[in-house]
C-alpha cells in the first residue's frame, strides 16, 4: 500500500496541486512532520523546485514556509536547485520568504546567483542582482568570482549582464588562487567572442600576469595550436597585448 509520503512525493513529481490538496485533507500535518525528518536527501520542495512546477511550490510555501530554508544531501536549498535550472517565478517566490538563502553556499561553495551564472539562466541572474546584489560579489572554490564561473562555462550573455551591472574594474580584473583572471581564462578555452568582448567593452588588464607569470598572449603561444589562435592573438594584439619578455621592466625606458 502506497504509504502518505509516497503520494506526497508523487505529487511533488507530477506538480499535482490537487493531490497536495487531499493530502493534507487528510492528514493537515504532513507538511509538518517533513520539516522535521532528519537525514532526509530532499524535500517534496526540492524535487518541484527543480522540475518548474511553479502552483506546486507556491502552494507549498503558503502552507509551510520553513521548508524552502531545507537542504538536501548537497546542502542546495531548493532555490540552488530553481536557480540553476531557471525556473525564474519559482526564484521569486523563494526570495521573498528568505532572501538570506541568496548568499548560502551549496556542498561545492556556490550560491544561487552563481549557479544562475554557470548555467546562464540569465532571468534569474537579473532577479537575484535585484534583491541581493551583494551575493554576486561573493567568491566560490579557488577564488573564483562570479565572472569567472561565467567564462569557465562559456556563458557570455550572463558575463555580459553581470559586468554591465556590477562590472567595476576590481571585480574585472580579480584573479583566482591561480593567479588567472578571467582574460587568461578565455584565452586559454579560445573563446573567441568572449575575449573580444573582454577587452573591447571591460576594464579588463590585458597585459595582468597570473601566478605563473604568463600574460594572455603567452597562454595563447603555450596552448595547441587552433584555426582560432590568429583571430585571438590579432584581438589581442590590437588592444596592446604582449607576450612576458616583451614588457619593459619596470623602471626601465
Amino acid at each position: 500500500m502506497e504509504t502518505m509520503t509516497n503520494r506526497l512525493y508523487n505529487a511533488a513529481y507530477e506538480g499535482s496541486v490537487t493531490a497536495l490538496l487531499e493530502l493534507l485533507q487528510q492528514d493537515r500535518l504532513i507538511l509538518d512532520r517533513m520539516a522535521s525528518l532528519n537525514g532526509i536527501t530532499e524535500t517534496p520542495l526540492h524535487v518541484a523546485a527543480i522540475l518548474g512546477h511553479t502552483d506546486f511550490v507556491k502552494e507549498i510555501l503558503h502552507r509551510k514556509p520553513q521548508l524552502a530554508k531545507e537542504l538536501d544531501s548537497k546542502r542546495s536549498s531548493p532555490l540552488h536547485l530553481a536557480s540553476a535550472k531557471g525556473h525564474v517565478e519559482i526564484v521569486k517566490a523563494l526570495v521573498v520568504i528568505s532572501p538570506a538563502l541568496c548568499h548560502a553556499g551549496d556542498r561545492d561553495g556556490r550560491n544561487p546567483i552563481q549557479l544562475a551564472a554557470m548555467n546562464g539562466r540569465v532571468d534569474v541572474l537579473v532577479e537575484l542582482l535585484r534583491v541581493a546584489p551583494d551575493a554576486a560579489r561573493n567568491t566560490a572554490g579557488q577564488g573564483e568570482t562570479i565572472l569567472h564561473l561565467c567564462v569557465k562555462h562559456n556563458q557570455l550573455e550572463a558575463l555580459r549582464l553581470l559586468v554591465e551591472v556590477m562590472g567595476d574594474y576590481e571585480l574585472v580584473n580579480a584573479k583566482d588562487d591561480y593567479g588567472m583572471n578571467i582574460l587568461h581564462l578565455a584565452v586559454a578555452d579560445k573563446q573567441i567572442e568572449t575575449t573580444k568582448f573582454l577587452v573591447t567593452s571591460t576594464k579588463i588588464e590585458v597585459n595582468a600576469v597570473s601566478a605563473n607569470g604568463f600574460t594572455a598572449l603567452d597562454i595563447l603561444a603555450q596552448s595547441h595550436r587552433d584555426i582560432k589562435d590568429f583571430d585571438i592573438s590579432e584581438c589581442l594584439r590590437n588592444m596592446g597585448a604582449l607576450r612576458t619578455t616583451e614588457i619593459p621592466p619596470r623602471g626601465g625606458r
